[in-house]
């Protein structure tokens, strides 16, 4: 399985959000990471569904679509309607994680869980079979340029090897703090997929960083 470059649009210019999709997608990523947050379950203010749907329009790779918000039950249709094809929630924003999963599934979407750095990993471990990748954080949920908070490579290893002891095919996302010092452990840890920031956007050469990211050089 080949490991996934994820560049996250919130560090483009917002100017030109299509462009920007389809630079990186010129430098080699795998998909567009979209974040979207509704200032209540993280303190931040993102977009919605008709921005994913236009940056859709400028790109073929798959759109990555993040919901940090809260009861994303009510909202998932509209995600999916947008053309996500990854579509993950945060099982912290729900008491209704499996039936989300579920309807996402049925949509015939990748679906996802995502998960806090506080919260204990066991809590999604019955979930894992109705998910096709987690998305671990790397940092606290809200805001781009944070630091990589050290205790995620191993709640990576952790989860990858519940994972396979469960013989389950899902992927690891990890999103939030990663650069071109500690790509390697992390992908080294067990992430399939990895989510890049500014370090991508802001590079003059991102087709290099991405190639980083996908464990390429």
């Amino acid at each position: 399985m080949s490991i996934k470059a994820a560049p996250s649009i919130l560090s483009g210019d917002f100017s030109k959000m299509g462009e920007e999709a389809a630079r990186m997608q010129s430098a080699g990523a795998d998909m567009i990471h979209c974040d979207v947050m509704d200032g209540v379950f993280v303190p931040n203010l993102t977009f919605g569904p008709k921005m994913v749907a236009d940056i859709k329009k400028c790109v073929s790779i798959p759109m990555d679509v993040h919901l940090m918000i809260t009861e994303p039950e009510r909202y998932i249709g509209h995600f999916i309607k947008s053309g996500a094809n990854y579509l993950s929630f945060h099982v912290e924003a729900t008491t209704k994680a499996k039936e989300i999963l579920l309807a996402i599934r049925y949509a015939g979407v990748k679906t996802g869980i995502a998960i806090c750095p506080e919260t204990p990993l066991g809590s999604i471990y019955d979930l894992l079979g109705d998910c096709d990748f987690v998305v671990v954080m790397g940092v606290h949920p809200g805001f781009s340029g944070q630091k990589y908070i050290p205790d995620t490579t191993e709640r990576i290893k952790t989860l990858k090897r519940e994972i396979i002891a469960r013989g389950l095919n899902v992927e690891i996302e990890m999103d939030g703090g990663a650069n071109e010092s500690n790509i390697d452990e992390i992908i080294a840890a067990g992430s399939d997929i990895n989510v890049s920031g500014s370090c991508a956007f802001n590079s003059p050469n991102p087709e290099k960083i991405i190639k980083k990211f996908q464990g390429l050089c």
